[in-house]
């Protein structure tokens, strides 16, 4: 065993579990940890603020699978990353947060920062409802197993943030300790379905006239695109996924027919309410992915037989009623079901397959709704700068989208072709989420491109990360759409109350910001502004190929319907009474 302090025991713990970057800001409270990593192989990245760092460890683990680890000293540091945490959690995405915290013998004296009035050093409270498990470590000598317990919880079973708080004493007190294994403590398979369950939802799948697949988040994060899509081609179903699912099937594949909810697809909603059987995995079924559970809108359950499949137990059956519920890894079990089902039915044909016409009828129609939006009009729609956004990038080239309109438009009408290439914020529904997350996912994929699409007002609340974006020469493209306000509220007060009752500030000439002269004092290489559709797709291919940070502003309609999406399902928000 070696002598080694509390940050030491940390920066090692990291590189044994293969943690690329520590992310956060130095303070106070957090010295005696970051000088460890002075003489470590982990990179610290330096975000502006600590929303910035959980966004930006959020990205990265979206692309890569893989976790990073987040620092920050005590206070306001570590209540900053909180949005962060609650974005992460409610998204089931991994992380461990390492937060500062007072020294052990001055707990409860109300030290600077310290949050003590119901409890003594209470921030973990905080922590508690935006995290899978909260720690505080007391004595360095059980820092080890703390860390060992952190990542194990962080990425097994339905993953998301842990938090570690480490006193300053802690941080920088020493113990002949051992530096633990991670490999020792992970289980070493993924957990499969009860066979009896497996071999009756097979039967209801093989017997279905009307079969639809619905992959939801859990599937992403259970690695589980080829077994969806080999399932799907079995049984000739349509795949709706949840939007944390994008990309999990190729979105020209045949079987590919959108979105369901709120702003799903006119094929997806009207296929997912006539399923006749409905195999959803790792899919909790939200307000905008089931119009709000209004029956017959985009799901219809029952009628419809639903399979549910989720490896957390509290998911399955909790918003529709279960013909089956299997609990399990979606990797794993949708391979049992493609076994099972291939002993019953061989290979679905879509020769004389009406079920099958059908499907390519449903989104051949909706493909032409899109494109009917992609018009050369200026100032242009969200749509047509998507398009050209589309034409851009290569077919592995990753988006991500934050809160608001430009997301309302993406998730449906921009195609993804590959897995872990759309990264989103879903069920927190973060403002600024992409700006940083964008920096996460380049250096989880440096080797593909990565384009931000952001809404100005979104931009505005995490813009700061750009400097953190050219301070580490990190290679991110920031597609700014602006429409020069919080339109998608807006939009929402309008139909909701009328004109005379919208309590929304407009960004005009006298309160908009200059977006290109943001850009440039941030120091970044590849600035411009694109008013024209038709040179929308040049200018991001050039700053695509810009080695560094780059910029493009588009200036697209400040006034739009539906918030710039189409909508084809609904979503209950609740009325004033009148």
């Amino acid at each position: 065993m070696a002598q080694l302090t509390g940050g030491e025991i940390i920066a090692k713990y990291l590189e044994k579990e293969g943690v690329e970057y520590l992310v956060g800001i130095p303070g106070h409270g957090s010295t005696n940890l970051l000088d460890a990593f002075n003489d470590s192989s982990v990179d610290v990245i330096q975000p502006r603020h600590e929303q910035g760092a959980t966004h930006l460890a959020d990205g990265y683990a979206r692309a890569s699978g893989k976790p990073l680890a987040v620092f920050t000293s005590i206070g306001p540091g570590a209540t900053n990353t909180v949005t962060g945490a609650a974005t992460a959690y409610v998204d089931s995405i991994p992380m461990v947060i390492f937060t500062g915290a007072p020294q052990t013998h001055e707990y409860g004296q109300g030290i600077l920062q310290e949050l003590d009035r119901q409890k003594q050093g209470d921030f973990p409270s905080v922590m508690e409802p935006v995290t899978k498990r909260s720690f505080v470590v007391r004595d360095v000598e059980r820092l080890p197993r703390i860390l060992r317990r952190a990542f194990q919880i962080a990425v097994t079973g339905r993953p998301g943030p842990v938090h570690v708080d480490v006193p300053m004493d802690v941080q920088g007190a020493s113990a002949d300790v051992e530096i633990p294994e991670p490999a020792e403590t992970r289980a070493h398979s993924r957990p499969g379905g009860d066979p009896d369950s497996i071999a009756e939802a097979a039967d209801l799948l093989a017997d279905a006239d009307r079969p639809v697949i619905v992959p939801g988040g859990g599937c992403m994060l259970g690695e589980a695109w080829d077994e969806i899509q080999e399932l799907a081609e079995h049984l000739k179903a349509p795949v709706i996924p949840t939007f944390q699912a994008k990309g999990i099937i190729p979105e020209d594949h045949d079987l590919f027919v959108g979105y369901a909810g709120w702003i799903g697809s006119t094929a997806g909603n009207e296929l997912a309410t006539s399923a006749d059987v409905v195999l959803a995995v790792g899919c909790r079924f939200s307000d905008l992915h089931t119009s709000s559970f209004e029956p017959g809108v985009s799901f219809d359950i029952p009628p419809s037989k639903l399979i549910h499949v989720d490896i957390d137990n509290t998911e399955v059956g909790k918003n529709y009623p279960v013909e089956v519920g299997i609990l399990g890894d979606a990797k794993v079990v949708t391979q049992q079901l493609h076994d099972a089902v291939s002993d019953h039915v061989d290979e679905v044909s879509t020769e004389d397959n009406d079920y099958y016409d059908e499907i390519q009828r449903l989104w051949a129609e909706w493909e032409e709704l899109v494109e009917e939006r992609h018009t050369d009009d200026v100032p242009m729609s969200i749509s047509r700068a998507l398009a050209s956004l589309r034409e851009a990038l290569p077919r592995d080239g990753l988006v991500v989208t934050s809160a608001g309109q430009p997301q309302e438009t993406t998730n449906p009408e921009f195609p993804v072709y590959e897995p872990r290439t759309n990264i989103s914020c879903g069920g927190f529904s973060t403002m600024g989420f992409g700006v940083s997350a964008a920096i996460g996912a380049k250096l989880a994929r440096p080797d593909s491109p990565v384009v931000d699409v952001e809404g100005d007002g979104s931009f505005l609340m995490c813009n700061q990360e750009i400097a953190c974006a050219v301070e580490h020469d990190v290679d991110v493209t920031w597609l700014v759409l602006n429409n020069h306000g919080w339109k998608s509220i807006r939009n929402l007060q309008v139909n909701k109350y009328g004109w005379d009752r919208v309590l929304n500030t407009p960004f005009d000439e006298e309160t908009d910001v200059d977006y290109v002269k943001m850009a440039e004092a941030f120091n970044v290489g590849f600035v411009e502004r694109v008013v024209k559709p038709e040179n929308v797709t040049e200018t991001v291919e050039r700053a695509i190929e810009y080695d560094g940070p780059a910029f493009v502003e588009v200036i697209v309609e400040p006034d739009n319907p539906e918030s710039g999406a189409i909508i084809t399902g609904e979503w209950d928000l609740a009325d004033l009474e009148k």
